[in-house]
């Protein structure tokens, strides 16, 4: 299966961004015992890296929505 790309550049940084965020947020909730927390938050985080690594993000394709600069019209 190929996922064809839907993210552009900033849109993947971001999501790079948040997903480590979040791995480190999960990783101090399992330091402090709040194990439902942190599995919530591991896997929000992992999305977001699985988004950032691939370029592609499911819920933007349902939607119809496409960051690449290939899809950006250029300004009159």
């Amino acid at each position: 299966m190929e996922l064809q790309r839907n993210l552009g550049r900033l849109d993947r940084i971001v999501r790079g961004v948040l997903g480590v965020w979040l791995i480190a947020g999960a990783i101090s909730a399992v330091r402090d015992d709040r194990t439902t927390t942190a599995a919530t938050l591991a896997v929000a985080g992992a999305g977001l890296l699985f988004n950032a690594r691939t370029g592609f993000c499911g819920c933007n394709a349902a939607l119809g929505i496409d960051t690449t600069s290939a899809s950006v019209e250029p300004a009159e």
